[in-house]
């Protein structure tokens, strides 16, 4: 007799036990099995009862084992959701992170007085940053740099499918633009002795957007004097940093001639989020000799 074929929700129950084993998310298994389905988490409710074809068990049975080497499950669906938008993910591109949508909700207090504000993300991998706020500020007009060419070719292709004009340019720090109301980044935080201890998931991700020197303030530390440059006077500049070192930036913002320097603290209460503006008013860039300003030590 033909044994009797298997029902999605005993698949289901067999992947979400290999993955809480794995120490991995037991909630992933629904991604899994509707990615492996083709179907939405409503559709595949609705079949959970019913048997299911022996091609989507392999299907989910490949994917799994996969994510269980450490592939993230992203990569493994081909896209992931930022702050309410579909955004296709790609393998050596820096995957956007749920705690950087707090650094986007900021971003929109800065400029909630100025539709048409002019607004830059530096960093911008997949796009998400600045398509996100294009999303919600659709008078901005919004640029995105990135050194990458695969991340711009990625970036361009998530503005396409959105429907949304932001500016992409394959360029490091501010591509020498001027007078901006705002400037947004979350640069590369991670110090290097890190790489020893990273989750293998990271191993998957451009290593340039994660590492930063032995700190992880180099990047930091050398857009800042880009940013000044390319604000207007009475802009802001909004970062993401590790924990550990939002107030060693603040401080040596602050010495440097930033004002209005601030910290905010993301949904785990840990500080996450720098913004300092440009004074309004000005003193001449200081000269090459003259340690001031613009004159960064990353030693």
């Amino acid at each position: 007799m033909k044994p009797a074929s298997k029902i999605y929700l005993e698949l289901l129950r067999e992947l979400q036990h290999r993955l809480e084993v794995a120490g991995k998310p037991a909630a992933e298994s629904r991604w899994i099995l509707g990615y492996a389905a083709r179907l939405n988490e409503k559709q595949l409710a609705a079949r959970l009862m019913q048997a299911i074809p022996a091609d989507v068990e392999e299907a989910a049975w490949a994917m799994l084992n996969l994510r269980l080497t450490g592939y993230p499950l992203q990569l493994l669906l081909g896209e992931t959701e930022f702050y309410g938008l579909k955004l296709k993910v790609e393998r050596g591109v820096l995957i956007p992170r749920p705690e950087t949508e707090g650094l986007v909700e900021h971003a929109l207090g800065y400029v909630q007085m100025k539709a048409e504000a002019r607004v830059l993300d530096v960093g911008s991998g997949s796009g998400a940053i600045a398509l996100a706020f294009k999303s919600m500020r659709p008078k901005a007009t919004v640029w995105a740099t990135d050194i990458s060419p695969k991340a711009i070719e990625l970036a361009r292709k998530n503005a396409g499918l959105l429907e949304l004009e932001v500016t992409f340019l394959q360029a490091s720090f501010t591509a020498d633009l001027s007078d901006l109301d705002l400037i947004i980044s979350n640069p590369p935080y991670l110090p290097d002795h890190y790489r020893a201890e990273a989750p293998p998931e990271l191993a998957y991700e451009d290593a340039t957007a994660l590492y930063s020197g032995p700190e992880g303030l180099d990047m930091a530390h050398e857009l800042l004097p880009h940013a000044w440059k390319a604000l207007k006077p009475g802009g802001w500049l909004l970062l993401e940093l590790a924990p550990e070192n939002v107030y060693t930036l603040l401080g040596e913002a602050t010495a440097h001639g930033w004002r209005e320097a601030r910290v905010f603290r993301d949904l785990a209460q840990q500080p996450r989020f720098l913004a300092c503006q440009k004074p309004s008013q000005t003193s001449p860039e200081p000269e090459d000799e003259d340690p001031g300003l613009l004159v960064w030590d990353n030693e």
